[in-house]
């Protein structure tokens, strides 16, 4: 059915014109909604799958924690919990020495990672907040190239300085030549460059010194910040294994993953059961200060989004 429209003609006449029928528009809706759907469903498969990769192999090595010695060798692999649970962790714990190694660990794990944030911290404020002093910029990037030397690249000359100075076989040597850290620096750095130079320039009216801006102002803002930090070093000092293995030459100073190596090589037939039994054991603590501190983690995480 057409329609008539009236239009100005050049001389002002009304001139009647037929337009064609206009068409009945479809919805974009439906269309779009299984869209959606289609992709939030692949994310979530995506997702799923990546989630079942990762955990396969620590929910394996808990159910094999569980199995009887026998039970190893079946076939197909058993996926259900065993029987042996309390003898697995009970000989775990016996042969390793768990108790001695676990509370070293700790000591050098914390120890490290509070260090790291205190040097950390005091390296960040001096880059954000004294800006004026000489060769600024160079200490920054020398910094920096820390970042890209890890520890076996310059083992040689660490442990020469540690058997200098006498700390071998000592915390001093477990935990000192980690203090510094690249990472950290640049992380506090950036968050203090956000905070308004208005806010200092406060503080130093109201006759706050330097060391009193960074107790009392800066710390409370970067808890978040601190907690992150402290997380991600405590893990990683936790998992150290070559450094302790090099440097320590006393079962004293032992840490856990010497223990689980130990596990390995304790007999001519590695018994994977108690293995695993042993690195459940040891997989507690991280475990705990990740579950601790994760909402912290990804608020610090989300902060740095939005900035």
């Amino acid at each position: 059915m057409r329609t008539e429209a009236q239009v100005a003609g050049p001389a002002g006449q009304v001139i009647s014109a037929r337009q064609p029928p206009a068409r009945p528009r479809r919805s974009a809706r439906p269309v779009l909604r299984v869209r959606r759907a289609f992709s939030q469903g692949a994310l979530q498969l995506a997702l799923i799958t990546a989630v079942v990769v990762v955990a396969f192999p620590v929910v394996y090595g808990a159910i094999v924690s569980t199995q009887a010695f026998q039970d190893l060798f079946s076939i197909p692999p058993r996926l259900t919990p065993g029987e042996a649970t309390l003898q697995n962790y009970a000989a775990a714990w016996r042969k390793a020495n768990m108790g001695p190694l676990l509370v070293n660990s700790t000591i050098i794990s914390v120890a490290t990672a509070l260090g790291k944030i205190v040097l950390s911290l005091l390296a960040a404020f001096a880059f954000a907040y004294f800006r004026d002093f000489r060769g600024k910029t160079l200490f920054f990037v020398t910094i920096l190239i820390t970042h890209m030397l890890p520890l076996p690249v310059r083992i040689v000359p660490t442990y020469q300085l540690m058997q200098t100075l006498g700390w071998v076989d000592s915390y001093y040597a477990l935990t000192i030549p980690f203090f510094a850290s690249a990472t950290g620096t640049l992380l506090f750095r950036q968050f203090f460059l956000t905070v308004p130079p208005s806010l200092s320039e406060a503080a130093r009216i109201d006759g706050a010194g330097p060391l009193r801006f960074l107790v009392q102002i800066l710390l409370p803002l970067s808890l978040n910040n601190i907690a992150a930090l402290f997380m991600v070093e405590f893990v990683y000092m936790w998992n150290q294994y070559l450094w302790p293995l090099i440097v320590t030459t006393s079962q004293e100073m032992r840490v856990v993953q010497i223990g689980i190596k130990v596990l390995v090589a304790a007999d001519a037939q590695a018994e994977w059961n108690v293995i695993m039994a042993g690195v459940m054991i040891a997989m507690i603590p991280p475990l705990l200060v990740v579950l601790a501190l994760q909402r912290t983690f990804v608020r610090s995480l989300s902060l740095g989004t939005e900035k």
